[in-house]
């Protein structure tokens, strides 16, 4: 069976250097950071949501989540985050048979994000489901199983893997493609331009 509200988690812990540093899900859009629009769309859709951010966890105390660190050191990349979400699943909602993540710079995820993933995932007889737009895979965007917890932390640990799609090749994955228009779902702002476009997106988007 699928999980119809599987918990998830916001990965937070970059290091944000082409926005000069920071957290960036903290700059605002539409007059709110873009986290806030972030867990405005997924928290419908989940059991749960915690946060995945390094450092003093107080600095996102407004948004009222749990904060939890990566538990792989010296920043290796996105899959320490889907690490610590996969352990925190396994922790706190031991119910969960998967755990979604998205970015936190992505203000605008479709809201059927966790329904149309689950569905493929089944549908595809897939372990684990990433979501696409515009012929691009959108890696860390996606429903992961929590027993591949140890799996994932040997990949990272003794393997030295960064690419969240090197591990994923490993499985059997199931792409689901979302349509780009009026605007793709996956924006993220990664770049001030991008924090322009986003403003103008969020005008629209009533």
């Amino acid at each position: 069976m699928a999980d119809v509200r599987p918990p998830a988690v916001i990965l937070a812990g970059g290091l944000a250097r082409r926005m000069g540093g920071g957290d960036k899900p903290l700059r605002s859009i539409a007059g709110r950071p873009l986290l806030a629009h972030v867990i405005e769309r997924l928290q419908p859709q989940c059991g749960a949501l915690a946060l995945n951010a390094n450092g003093d966890p107080s600095r996102f105390g407004r948004f009222a989540l749990p904060v939890i660190a990566d538990t792989v050191h010296d920043f290796p990349g996105p899959l320490a985050g889907v690490l610590a979400a996969m352990e925190w699943a396994a922790t706190a909602q031991p119910y969960a048979q998967h755990v979604l993540t998205v970015p936190g710079d992505c203000p605008f995820l479709p809201r059927d994000l966790v329904a149309r993933l689950g569905q493929a995932r089944l549908a595809q007889n897939a372990e684990i489901a990433v979501a696409a737009s515009d012929g691009h895979l959108h890696p860390v965007i996606a429903l992961w199983p929590v027993a591949l917890r140890e799996a994932l932390r040997t990949a990272l640990v003794d393997e030295d893997i960064r690419k969240v799609e090197r591990f994923t090749a490993r499985y059997r994955r199931t792409e689901v493609e979302w349509p780009v228009t009026p605007f793709d779902p996956f924006f993220n702002a990664n770049t001030p331009e991008d924090v322009a476009e986003a403003e103008r997106i969020a005008a629209g988007d009533k």
